[in-house]
């Protein structure tokens, strides 16, 4: 999906007005915690193990530890509602039980700070050899042996950092992390998440002591033959156990002497495991094989389970399911997504009896299915499984019409009561369900739907309810659900807007690798944060928004991906709201500005923000990003438009850029003479001599450099001076090339006499251009600058070399204080300029018209001061 770029609308130059919002308090953390009498190496250290009594009981009620499953987990809501009994305390799928599924965390919608639990939790892996642990031998991390952890705290610290190594560019993964809980007298686990490249076989035997209750682990394609055996460490305690995607976990090496003709096969020379079972793992419930390898012997590898509550087989394809029967007493979740059904998989099913949910979706464009449903097939399903509250059937073509006809449709409100139903085979149910899958079929379609929750693609509710059920795991479903939801954005009016934005989130977070989903959901993103919806949004999540953009920005260098991440941003208040992640949004478009990119609207799109990003921000930011390579990625595009005789907004931006990053920075202003600024300056002003805007910026730009008396010399060339000169007569966008040109000269000629080291032009003569350009220009202009500060003008007030250079500066501020009064009357009056013009009129040496200017800006300010005084005391 490609978004074309509209109207950016404002390109930012010295223009614009941003200022960043002020910061504030961030309020104090832990008073009722106490002290250890012990002093600690850290002032964070004691937070967590005063917070970790002895009777780990007593936590349970008062820390508030963020104990959420990943998406395709849940805990049941209601112990006797569709998932199961009080006692099984059950934890099954989304698409297991999507009558309650996994929303995203409601934090993400409001600007509540982070808990105490969170602040310590982040710190404390950001610092871990400085907090809870102390490396052994230099490599090794161990826990400080005077730390005691209960599982609130242990689950947390392990769950986040799986988060912050998937989502934190900044967070850097310690090899050792998992050493930490290798001992369970001082830390207890029990339920963790383990996802992708992050883990290790070595991760798990680490923690093989631990008495886990949940492990979930996610395409976890490290893992190998040996986590298996680590697996049955855990066999006594765990009660769910998801492999979901851990492809090569039943790989192991081969004899490597015996292999010769099979490596030219598989060349890492590894056979399937054929004998590990699940003998031993007496309280499993709920187990997740989705996507394994083809090859597993599922039924002797699960034959030694007697009690599963909820079983995920998604992917895995078996010709007999007659092993399923072994569990009709007790199976309550089953989910066959992408299985080839036949008839006989459906017999075995409707024997299930206690099935409360069952998941036979298939992705349609994966692959050829031979099985139809038929109104046979679901009549069956129906009339059999009396228990089922949750029913998939995505994708499936129906064979024969399932549906009533439009005639027979009761008119009126759309219902959900079974006896209503536009789908006949779901009349025969004795209640409507709480969740029917149908994303992709033309079910979805009707009117009267049975269910309280259907996915599907008729309208905004159910493109949502699809996102929501199938993100964890289909991510290939998952994308062209966002797809339509982009349609939806794009073309309509989202009317769950923050729902919308939480599922996307989590989607681009989850699927952090899958180009689909990142070049969907970005395109989804740059609609939903778009200004109509803004004031809907809060802070976090916004922010929330702009560090998935660059996630994506940095996992993918793909044109489409690339183009949408930053025309997203412009959505967004620049700099104010992207400064939390400033450096990393600064490097993310210097890479793109490559001069190897061919791509120009992503060049267009990436200079006006790094222009953004540059306007009104500190010093100390402008001279760090030229540290990175702002100002020389500036000029290198400026030579590329130059060799392609274009002048485009990407030249435009650029100088504009330039402009920004200058100012008041004597290092960047140094560093663009020093990388032949000068000289694209000169060869611009040859090649483009109509294209106004561009010499506005070129000259702004000058401006800054000529403010730093070190580097003026190098502007006293015959050549620069005489173009400079000419430049006073340009009427070039009103004003502004004259005045930017004036102002260059007017600092070179504060200098004095001594300073003027070329014999053509004059001084005298240029002196007298400079008089003729200030008389010229109408003291009521409306300007196309922004001044910050006025400290580089006021400093040509208090002197008598050069009495032009006074004038300039007279005028400045006569034409701003008169043109803008409530912006540059008070920045005037603060910055000291009253004093200073006061002095100005008692000079000798000052032009009898300059001291004249100077009384009225005293008058304008005075004014000022006056209608704007507090009299309400």
């Amino acid at each position: 999906m490609v978004l074309t770029s509209g109207p950016l609308g404002c390109n930012c130059s010295p223009s614009c007005h941003h200022r960043p919002p002020p910061s504030g308090n961030t309020g104090t953390l832990g008073k009722s915690l106490r002290r250890e009498a012990k002093p600690r190496a850290c002032a964070f250290r004691w937070s967590l193990v005063a917070l970790a009594p002895p009777k780990v009981h007593v936590m349970r009620g008062f820390f508030k530890a963020r104990q959420t499953p990943p998406l395709s987990f849940r805990m049941a809501r209601d112990p006797a509602g569709c998932c199961g009994s009080a006692n099984d305390l059950v934890t099954i799928g989304v698409h297991s039980c999507p009558c309650g599924p996994l929303l995203p965390s409601p934090d993400m919608a409001s600007d509540t700070p982070e808990s105490l639990m969170a602040l310590c939790t982040d710190f404390c892996l950001r610092n871990l050899d400085g907090t809870l642990g102390y490396l052994l031998d230099k490599e090794t991390l161990r826990l400080h042996p005077d730390i005691f952890l209960p599982s609130e705290i242990c689950d947390q610290l392990v769950n986040e950092y799986v988060e912050l190594v998937s989502a934190a560019c900044t967070f850097e993964p310690h090899e050792t992390f998992f050493s930490l809980f290798s001992d369970p007298r001082s830390t207890r686990l029990t339920r963790i998440h383990l996802r992708e490249d992050l883990v290790q076989d070595q991760d798990l035997e680490a923690i093989r002591k631990q008495d886990l209750v949940e492990l979930y682990l996610t395409n976890c394609e490290k893992l190998s033959a040996k986590s298996l055996q680590t697996l049955r460490s855990f066999s006594h305690s765990l009660v769910s156990l998801s492999l979901f995607g851990c492809a090569n976990i039943f790989y192991e090496e081969d004899n490597p002497g015996g292999c010769e003709d099979e490596c030219l096969v598989n060349p890492t020379c590894q056979v399937l495991v054929k004998d590990f079972t699940f003998e031993g793992f007496s309280r499993l419930r709920f187990l997740n094989l989705g996507r394994m390898i083809d090859g597993i012997p599922v039924e002797s590898l699960l034959r030694p389970l007697n009690s599963l509550t909820a079983l995920d087989l998604s992917g895995i394809q078996t010709s007999d399911a007659t092993f399923l029967t072994q569990w009709k007493d007790s199976l309550m979740s089953l989910v066959l997504y992408n299985m080839d059904l036949s008839d006989d998989h459906i017999r075995v099913i409707v024997q299930l009896h206690k099935l409360r949910h069952l998941d036979i979706s298939r992705d349609r464009l994966s692959s050829y299915y031979k099985f139809k449903l038929t109104r046979k097939v679901l009549s069956l399903l129906v009339q059999k499984l009396g228990n089922l509250m949750s029913l998939d059937i995505s994708g499936h073509m129906i064979l024969e019409n399932c549906s009533i006809s439009k005639t027979d449709e009761e008119a009126g409100q759309t219902s959900t009561e079974p006896s209503k139903s536009s789908i006949m085979p779901f009349r025969a149910l004795k209640r409507p369900l709480q969740f029917l899958g149908l994303f992709e079929t033309s079910l979805c379609r009707l009117t009267h739907i049975p269910a309280y929750k259907v996915s599907g693609d008729k309208n905004e509710e159910q493109v949502l309810n699809a996102i929501e059920a199938y993100t964890e795991h289909r991510p290939e479903i998952t994308s062209r659900a966002i797809n339509l939801l982009f349609d939806i954005a794009r073309i309509e009016r989202c009317n769950q807007l923050l729902r919308a934005l939480k599922l996307v989130i989590t989607a681009l977070k989850c699927h952090k690798y899958d180009k689909n989903i990142q070049v969907t959901g970005s395109a989804a993103l740059f609609y939903l944060t778009n200004s109509e919806y803004r004031s809907e949004q809060s802070v976090k999540l916004r922010r929330q928004v702009i560090q998935v953009v660059l996630n994506g920005m940095e996992s993918y260098q793909e044109v489409t991906v690339q183009r949408n991440c930053c025309l997203t941003l412009c959505n967004f208040s620049i700099p104010e709201e992207l400064e939390f992640q400033y450096r990393r949004v600064n490097e993310l478009l210097l890479g793109i500005l490559s001069p190897t990119r061919q791509d120009e609207s992503i060049q267009r799109i990436a200079v006006h923000l790094c222009n953004a990003l540059v306007c009104q921000v500190d010093n100390d930011h402008k001279e760090a990003v030229g540290k990175m390579g702002f100002v020389v990625t500036m000029l290198k595009l400026i030579q590329k438009k130059l060799l392609d005789k274009t002048c485009d907004q990407v030249m435009e931006f650029s100088w504009s850029a330039l402009w920004n990053i200058t100012d008041e920075t004597p290092d960047n202003c140094e560093m663009f003479l020093n990388f032949n600024g000068m000289k694209l300056f000169l060869d611009c002003l040859k090649e483009f001599p109509e294209k106004q805007e561009l010499h506005r910026n070129m000259l702004g730009l000058l401006g800054n450099v000529a403010e730093v008396k070190g580097l003026r010399p190098q502007l006293m060339t015959s050549q620069f001076i005489s173009v400079f000169s000419n430049l006073l007569e340009s009427k070039a966008d009103g004003i502004e090339v004259s005045y930017n040109a004036c102002g260059v000269l007017s600092h070179i000629m504060f200098d004095g006499p001594e300073a003027w080291g070329v014999c053509e032009p004059q001084r005298a003569e240029v002196e007298e251009r400079m008089w003729a350009a200030i008389q010229s220009w109408d003291i009521n202009s409306r300007r196309n600058i922004n001044y910050r500060s006025f400290e580089p003008i006021l400093r040509l007030l208090p002197q008598g070399i050069s009495p032009v250079s006074q004038h300039w500066a007279t005028w400045a501020l006569y034409n701003l204080v008169s043109v803008y009064p409530d912006k540059y009357c008070p920045l005037l009056i603060k910055e000291g300029g009253m004093p200073l013009l006061r002095d100005l009129i008692k000079m000798v040496t000052a032009r009898q018209e300059t001291k004249e200017m100077a009384r009225k800006v005293i008058e304008h300010c005075s004014n000022f001061r006056e209608e704007n005084m507090d009299t309400s005391r």
